[in-house]
């Protein structure tokens, strides 16, 4: 697998659709998607706001909400299958067809990252991607990591961060558990604005016109 791309849960449906349609009929890489999960654990976590739900359940709950998302997309796209299991993905991305994971079974399973708020499906897709040995990139409704909440009026797109650097902006487009593993695995990845499919197109085919194209490496050295 050449390439995990995690598409948010703000781009759903409309803009993951386009996203995916395009990643399947515009390169000849091996790529895995997995989603976010959107509005669906959104409310999950207001229902936990005001419940207070164990960490267990609501963790598990948001992660249900990622393939719920992800199951719908594998339905508009006719070159992706939702599948549950790595070696599925793999034998599909060796058909040049595209792998959306549905990753429940596989972290209950596996059950690696802490229980909490503090890890979303970003942090989930760093952690596959890293068994995969393949290279990260994020797709978000913003262009990418910005000095400030991006629609602040001064706010400016950082083109390139370390992870340290960027855990002490507190919340941003990326959950913080994912900066901590980039420092602790030596590991980079992409944030990319997925309402516009030819950024992540120019990232994933190695075509960067760095002043032309807006995104965000983050870097974990």
């Amino acid at each position: 697998m050449d390439w995990v791309v995690k598409v948010g849960g703000s781009l759903f449906p409309e803009n993951s659709v386009k996203l995916a349609k395009a990643i399947s009929e515009s390169t000849e890489e091996k790529i895995m998607i997995i989603c976010g999960g959107g509005s669906f654990a959104n409310q999950i976590r207001e229902y936990d706001d005001h419940m207070n739900f164990s960490a267990t359940a609501t963790h598990e709950s948001a992660i249900t909400c990622m393939d719920i998302v992800g199951r719908l997309l594998a339905d508009k796209i006719p070159d992706a299958e939702a599948v549950y299991d790595l070696n599925s993905a793999k034998s599909l991305a060796n058909k040049n067809k595209i792998p959306i994971l549905l990753p429940s079974m596989l972290m209950r399973y596996l059950d690696p990252l802490e229980h909490s708020w503090n890890v979303t499906s970003d942090s989930i897709s760093f952690y596959i991607s890293q068994i995969l040995q393949a290279k990260l990139l994020i797709a978000t409704d913003v262009d990418g990591i910005y000095t400030r909440i991006p629609s602040a009026k001064d706010a400016k797109l950082i083109n390139e961060i370390s992870a340290k650097k960027l855990l002490s902006f507190g919340e941003t487009s990326i959950d913080t558990s994912l900066s901590e593993l980039l420092i602790e695995f030596g590991s980079n990845c992409y944030v990319v604005n997925g309402k516009y499919p030819e950024r992540t197109l120019s990232i994933i085919n190695a075509c960067v016109d760095v002043d032309n194209t807006q995104y965000t490496l983050v870097r974990g050295d």
